[in-house]
């Protein structure tokens, strides 16, 4: 069993300031993750803003305008003020707020911080141009700038006392998460090729003739370009089949949560699984009624009670 930390002491004002920056971040630059963490009590939801705000900093640096070797640089930076965070070594009256939030969270909670080490990794592939031949080279970059989000934020949630299973949830939480990047990446696959970068595996690619890449509005011609992407889908549902399995060892709350967050984002593959080449034409979204009523489905319960029904069966 995954333990946090329910009830909240004593928090100061620096922190307490360094927690509204980290939420103010979130809800302009996160709505989608923004509308899952509202639903938790205000210790986590204030934790998985910091982590938030932390892995903002470093996708920033990422998709920046700099010179590759600045960008290097000052990912390691980041990755110094992680070591000072998990030393303990950043006061409350630190003038950096992400990073004060950040030491807050990881002292109430048992937040594994080398998940946002991978990130890092993760966001110097993408500084290398790295592409991927296979599904299992790409895995590899899901893990870190997906994954390791799934198994931070389980460290915030917990898991519920004598949930079965429980010894597997970091393993459900990483998988959920590589569902959530395989997705981004199909809705991103315009704006990608635009930055140029290619994250669809080259094997993929060649085998529904798409190898040309993705440059306008309209598929490559010749190409298979539904065919890919409801190839793609596919391997999307089937991650967030085996991810939703994390559902049932969360508390409520937390798992209206991911409920929400998870939620969304496969009504975006819905979208995109009807209507292939719209992710070519612009970036698909939901509008905020959509996203509203995932939320209140997940606070309901209804998907952890489908996830805990199917598994009843499957062990009948």
């Amino acid at each position: 069993m995954i333990r946090t930390v329910e009830s909240e002491q004593h928090v100061s004002a620096p922190v307490l300031a360094a927690y509204s920056y980290c939420e103010a971040v979130t809800g302009q630059q996160a709505r989608n993750f923004a509308y899952g963490i509202r639903l938790l009590p205000t210790p986590k939801r204030r934790a998985m803003s910091a982590l938030y705000a932390f892995s903002r900093r470093v996708d920033d640096i990422g998709d920046g305008a700099l010179a590759g070797d600045v960008k290097a640089a000052r990912l390691e930076d980041t990755r110094a003020l992680l070591t000072r965070v998990r030393a303990g070594e950043v006061a409350e009256d630190d003038i950096d707020p992400v990073a004060v939030a950040l030491a807050h969270a990881a002292a109430a909670f048992p937040i594994p911080l080398g998940g946002l080490d991978e990130l890092i990794d993760g966001v110097l592939m993408d500084v290398r141009g790295e592409t991927y031949e296979t599904w299992d080279d790409l895995k590899v970059y899901c893990r870190c700038v997906a994954g390791a989000i799934g198994r931070l934020s389980l460290g915030v949630f917990g898991t519920e006392p004598g949930a079965r299973g429980a010894e597997r949830a970091p393993e459900y939480a990483d998988t959920l998460g590589l569902a959530l990047q395989l997705t981004n990446i199909l809705r991103d696959v315009r704006e990608d090729a635009e930055g140029g970068r290619t994250y669809l595996p080259s094997d993929d690619l060649a085998k529904f003739g798409c190898s040309a890449g993705f440059h306008g509005p309209t598929p490559p011609e010749g190409s298979d370009f539904v065919g890919l992407v409801h190839f793609e889908v596919r391997r999307a549902r089937a991650l967030f089949a085996e991810g939703y399995r994390l559902l049932p060892m969360l508390d409520r709350r937390s798992g209206a949560c991911v409920a929400a967050m998870a939620g969304i984002y496969r009504r975006l593959l819905d979208r995109i699984e009807r209507d292939p080449e719209a992710v070519l034409r612009g970036r698909v979204s939901l509008p905020g009624r959509e996203k509203a009523y995932v939320a209140v489905r997940g606070l309901s319960g209804l998907d952890t009670r489908h996830v805990t029904r199917r598994t009843v069966r499957r062990r009948a």
